[in-house]
């Protein structure tokens, strides 16, 4: 196998860069890339550290972020799973993507920049809901916002050919195949449901 070993040879075998993949790079968020984010009920968090890299999905009801001001967005953490790989991370090191995706739309929008953990307690109060807080709240500091190309969406025909989720194995499935009998994945998927709108906040 012949690998790719040297930036030098990266460039010369993918060639320039088209001109509007370096203009539609700003280091705030401009107006235009405010609305998408306000939009954005969901996105990725990726972050890096000691114990290498995680990507996390995040959601809400509403936008999935607060925007304080045009360098610095707010992402609640809500109730999850308790693994906090990612906010080990961001403690550790700091360095975060957010990629945010609208239902429908084609583009996804990246922000990439530097990630605090904060625990403070009036801003855990502003983002209560249903009378509870998260946990946690990551401030990210945008170092740079662009649009990410369209293709791979297009191509994955991500919002066009309906639900693709049919006889998937379901979480109780791979639980069960990992657990080896620990975990019974019927009980797991006939519960879930339940304990998910319990502790969705």
């Amino acid at each position: 196998m012949d690998y790719i070993q040297s930036i030098a040879d990266l460039e010369r075998h993918y060639g320039q860069p088209a001109p509007a993949s370096l203009l539609k790079v700003a280091d705030k968020i401009t107006p235009a890339y405010r609305d998408w984010i306000m939009r954005a009920r969901f996105c990725i968090l990726s972050t890096v550290g000691p114990d290498g890299i995680d990507a996390s999905p995040r959601g809400d009801d509403t936008a999935v972020v607060r925007i304080q001001d045009e360098r610095t967005l707010l992402l609640p953490d809500w109730h999850g799973n308790n693994r906090i790989d990612s906010l080990r991370n961001i403690v550790t090191d700091g360095r975060a993507s957010l990629m945010f995706v609208v239902a429908g739309a084609q583009n996804v929008i990246r922000a990439n920049g530097r990630a605090k953990l904060t625990a403070d307690a009036a801003l855990l109060a502003s983002f209560e809901r249903q009378g509870k807080q998260p946990r946690s709240v990551i401030e990210f500091r945008v170092s740079e916002i662009y649009s990410q190309c369209a293709r791979a969406i297009i191509r994955a025909r991500l919002w066009l050919d309906g639900d693709q989720s049919h006889d998937l194995p379901s979480m109780g499935d791979i639980l069960a195949e990992l657990a080896r009998g620990e975990i019974d994945g019927a009980t797991y998927d006939r519960e879930w449901p339940e304990r998910a709108r319990t502790t969705m906040w």
